[in-house]
């Protein structure tokens, strides 16, 4: 049985919580022809689909390996983070930004970004916070769509001074990233610095310091020797 693709999965998904009409289009079809989806003759004379135990078999295999790359993903964001924050730096994660990209006709066009990392330096003078974003890819599948869509890694660097791709070892090499930002290479147990990022002045506007103010930074690491305090 061939492996289901993405588009297959989504189709299953819908029928397992849907009433199950058919589509009638080539991806039933498919459906069909693997064993995932059956027909099924109604009292009326209507005909439905329903999710085969082969089908719900490749849910449960596409669940437990989006599982396994969400948690891979927690890890590798987590370990970011607290190096930003033995680093000298306040570290946020899952914040919601707005950035304003110019077009070539003049018109703004607004991104809405959330970096799995942001962080700036422990200051209070402005100029000195070098505000970074730090963007964790542990799929190249991901990776790759990220990097076909470059408004939405624009918006990254229109944030910050520095922007960076964390990848995990082996997905992809320092040179399919862009120049434009750093590349930190994720290891089982430490973080390798492959390319450093572009590093520009930079100063937070007003609607990333309400953001700012609206979040909650990450606690300091246990090891951090002024957590009591």
């Amino acid at each position: 049985m061939p492996a289901p693709t993405r588009l297959h999965l989504q189709r299953l998904r819908q029928l397992w919580r849907s009433a199950g009409w058919p589509s009638q289009d080539f991806i039933e079809v498919e459906l069909l022809a693997a064993g995932w989806v059956e027909r099924l003759q109604e009292a009326d004379g209507r005909e439905r689909l329903r999710v085969t135990d082969a089908g719900v078999a490749a849910l449960a295999a596409s669940l437990q390996k989006n599982r396994t790359l969400r948690d891979a993903h927690e890890t590798l964001v987590e370990r970011v983070a607290v190096e930003m924050q033995r680093a000298g730096r306040i570290a946020w994660r899952g914040l919601s930004l707005r950035a304003g990209l110019p077009e070539e006709d003049g018109k703004t066009l607004w991104v809405n970004a959330m970096p799995d990392v942001y962080s700036i330096r422990h200051s209070t003078v402005e100029d000195y916070l070098e505000p970074a974003i730090h963007e964790i890819k542990v799929s190249r599948a991901d990776l790759l769509g990220e990097l076909r869509r470059p408004a939405k890694s624009a918006a990254y660097r229109a944030l910050c001074g520095q922007c960076w791709f964390v990848l995990k070892a082996g997905i992809a090499e320092p040179d399919e990233i862009p120049s434009e930002y750093g590349v930190l290479i994720g290891h089982d147990g430490h973080l390798e610095l492959a390319r450093p990022a572009p590093r520009r002045a930079h100063k937070p506007d007003f609607a990333t310091w309400m953001a700012l103010a609206r979040a909650t930074p990450l606690a300091p690491p246990d090891d951090d020797p002024q957590s009591p305090l």
